[in-house]
């Protein structure tokens, strides 16, 4: 792959005045959604009426790894040093190993990571760690395989469990995501909790948010963080550990047994308890637009932009001004009390999970 130097590559600190926001906040992390494409169909996630729409975005229509690169660059010459790989599915996406071995490559880029549905996990994590991938994010809502199918409407639980038993066995440090769902998955805390304190991984449970005009959510199978807290304290004691600002949206805690055995578990509450004052980050969607915040569907098109000839400094000043026009929070709370889907409607498979 031809490597595009950037004139503004050099040694910028993270606390550069170009990446703090209007209110105080430092934007250090870009997450990167490679494809809208996923080998799964999950009801949450997929809008309803499209679950047999495998083909998902035109590649003409994504951005190409060299154009990609080129604004990782960017970012990262303006101090940006994290940076979250999403889809879609991104182990979907053919030449995915190359890219994150160019990404790898890029000097101030400190941390990489990966989010992914880990059907395809099992036979990419050592390419994964030998391209310096560290840190995992596995998503998994249920530990039975019957209801993994119905959920994801693929039969292919033992897949992405033996890729999780994988990344464990090669050192990677996984997160499990679950979505907490009421008569879906919620009878399963207790197993989730067991296996955070079994295995050699943290165990998050993320409140189900409305996201699309077409949304599958529904208010009724809403679980709010706390809720889930005291229905996993009567299994073991719960101590929250004090949070760090690089660790995301978590509020992570100890999990301590009866029998003393202890496991890591986190809660990300965007709807109940949101973190907005916490945010740190940026997203660049499957279709190359910069959006500032999840839950906003306010964005600008880098890829318009750089296929019209756009400089490495209009690329950096969009960056900027989509950092200063990032909104303080969200609305969605207040949007659910007058409407059933929100406020948001973007597609989350597009803007990358």
């Amino acid at each position: 792959m031809n490597q595009i130097m950037s004139p503004l590559e050099s040694a910028v600190p993270v606390t550069s005045p170009e990446l703090v926001d209007q209110f105080s906040r430092t934007i250090s992390y870009l997450r990167l959604s490679l494809t809208d494409r996923c080998n799964l169909r999950c009801r949450y996630c997929m809008p309803q009426g499209v679950e047999n729409d495998v083909e998902g975005l035109p590649r003409i229509d994504l951005l190409s790894y060299d154009e990609l690169l080129r604004i990782v660059r960017v970012a990262v010459s303006m101090g940006m040093n994290k940076l979250r790989l999403t889809g879609g599915e991104p182990l979907v996406r053919p030449g995915v190993m190359g890219f994150i071995g160019d990404l790898s490559a890029i000097p101030g880029l400190d941390d990489i990571r990966l989010t992914t549905n880990g059907v395809l996990l099992q036979d990419k994590v050592d390419a994964l760690y030998e391209a310096g991938i560290r840190k995992l994010n596995i998503s998994l809502d249920t530990l039975k395989p019957e209801r993994f199918a119905k959920i994801t409407g693929v039969d292919c639980f033992a897949k992405v469990w033996q890729g999780i038993e994988a990344a464990c066995a090669r050192g990677f440090q996984v997160k499990l995501n679950a979505v907490a769902m009421r008569d879906v998955n919620d009878d399963e805390l207790a197993d989730f909790a067991n296996l955070a304190v079994e295995r050699p991984l943290q165990v998050r449970f993320i409140e189900f948010m409305p996201m699309g005009e077409r949304s599958s959510w529904e208010r009724n199978r809403f679980i709010s963080a706390q809720e889930l807290r005291e229905r996993l304290a009567r299994i073991g004691t719960l101590e929250r550990i004090p949070g760090c600002r690089i660790d995301g949206p978590a509020r992570i805690y100890d999990l301590v047994m009866s029998d003393g055995r202890r496991g890591k578990v986190g809660f990300i509450s965007p709807i109940s308890h949101h973190f907005c004052d916490r945010c740190n980050r940026l997203r660049l969607t499957s279709e190359g637009r910069l959006r500032a915040c999840l839950l906003h569907d306010r964005e600008t098109d880098l890829k318009e932009m750089i296929r019209a000839g756009g400089s490495d400094q209009a690329i950096a000043a969009s960056i900027r001004q989509t950092i200063l026009d990032k909104p303080k929070g969200h609305t969605l709370e207040n949007d659910l009390a007058v409407s059933q889907r929100g406020g948001c409607q973007g597609r989350m498979s597009r803007i990358g999970g």
